[in-house]
């Protein structure tokens, strides 16, 4: 291939979504989104999804499923791969953007998602943990059995998350019988652009934006989902933002611990993605401390042309 499929990747609140989309209007290209909940219809103020009047291009790959429907990384895998290869073939520059690491390796690298075997007790037992306590709660239940292992396994996937677990009931470590998983292969030649500020600038910039989320309409976005199915939703209801105002409308916590409860569970997020984008060697990461976004998008044209340039060399 003489394109590579460009990727801006980071932390939430990183900054991420406004480059990406000065490069995709560069390029006359659309934004694939690469984030878990985005692809939610109606979860725009919780997923801080770009809204539509603040677009320069295109976002695909958001609102493609309703919050009552299960949706899986697997589906999301077909369906964006779908959209870059559109790119690709009408010789278009793809650009990916996003901060879920486990959806962006799906879809830039080869990676199977086996439906799995007969349902054991064991799974049964963990299936329905996921479903009362949510993501987090499961992977943190890993980390706590084994922690080797959790660092093997993005915490969104929960079939390998819940595979682990099961394997720590029957005295096996997942991390061992799995040495060496993550060796890449890639499925598209990738530049992955990755974008950080120092850990105070990105809390203050977390902080700030919970609070224009509550000023733009959080809570009623919430009870509106609730109308549509969200409570019965497995994934979209666990989701950050989400949890926490449906436990204060519940009664359980009032509405400004939810507040307080959001911005320290995005904080802690933040160093989760951080932590599982860092494990890509192939990422060249870009400090907003020390550049504008308008040298991070000369320095990634540049690179884009740069890497051409030597692919049509090599021949």
């Amino acid at each position: 291939m003489t394109i590579p499929v460009v990727c801006i990747v980071g932390p939430t609140a990183s900054g991420k979504s406004a480059l990406a989309d000065v490069l995709a209007e560069h390029f006359s290209v659309p934004v694939i989104s690469v984030d878990a909940m985005q692809v939610y219809r109606g979860m725009d103020i919780g997923t801080a999804k770009t809204p539509i009047q603040n677009r320069h291009v295109e976002l695909q790959m958001v609102d493609v499923c309703d919050v009552s429907q299960n949706y899986s990384v697997d589906m999301f895998q077909k369906q964006a791969r779908q959209c870059v290869d559109v790119l690709l073939n009408e010789h278009r520059q793809p650009v990916l953007c996003g901060g879920t690491g486990l959806y962006l390796d799906a879809v830039i690298d080869e990676m199977e998602f086996p439906s799995g075997d007969v349902q054991s007790p064991s799974r049964e037992k963990y299936a329905q943990f996921l479903e009362k306590h949510g993501t987090d709660a499961l992977y943190a239940l890993l980390q706590e059995k084994d922690a080797l292992s959790a660092k093997e396994i993005h915490p969104h996937n929960t079939r390998r998350v819940i595979r682990a677990l099961e394997l720590c009931d029957q005295g096996l470590s997942y991390a061992s019988i799995h040495d060496g998983l993550h060796a890449r292969t890639p499925h598209y030649p990738v530049l992955i652009f990755g974008l950080t500020r120092k850990r105070e600038e990105l809390y203050a910039r977390i902080n700030t934006r919970v609070d224009c989320m509550f000023e733009q309409g959080l809570v009623d976005e919430v009870r509106s989902l609730l109308d549509q199915g969200l409570r019965d939703s497995k994934t979209a209801s666990k989701a950050i933002g989400y949890k926490e105002i449906i436990d204060a409308l519940d009664g359980l916590t009032s509405l400004d611990e939810a507040r307080d409860l959001i911005k320290l569970h995005t904080r802690r997020y933040a160093k989760r993605q951080l932590s599982w984008l860092k494990r890509d060697k192939r990422t060249i990461w870009l400090s907003l401390d020390d550049m504008t976004q308008q040298q991070a998008f000369e320095y990634i044209v540049h690179s884009i042309k740069q890497w051409k340039q030597e692919r049509c060399q090599h021949g």
